[in-house]
């Protein structure tokens, strides 16, 4: 192969990810985007000291405040923002006999 190019061969940037407390937890919206759109809620979360941002159209997360959540998010300039349907509750093994 010319030049050692292959389609797809780019690194990609690895997902980063966080887990702990959520320790705050703030709503808002609902908001239009467009017309025809659903409706999307945007949440404010901090999880060990850290903000973070997440857009989605649920009304109701699936965590609640004190809950231990694992997520992936990215960087961008407008602050930490959580991948769409990727926030869960942490499952700690030793809870399971």
């Amino acid at each position: 192969m010319a030049g050692g190019f292959r389609r797809g061969s780019r690194q990609r940037t690895p997902k980063l990810q966080a887990r702990g407390e959520l320790q705050s937890l703030e709503r808002e919206g609902p908001f239009k985007e467009w017309l025809g759109m659903p409706d999307l809620y945007r949440y404010h979360l901090v999880v060990e000291g850290e903000a973070y941002s997440y857009q989605t159209e649920d009304a109701e997360l699936p965590v609640q405040v004190g809950d231990s959540v694992v997520f992936r998010y990215k960087e961008t300039k407008a602050g930490k923002w959580i991948d769409r349907n990727s926030l869960g509750k942490a499952i700690d093994p030793s809870s399971y006999q």
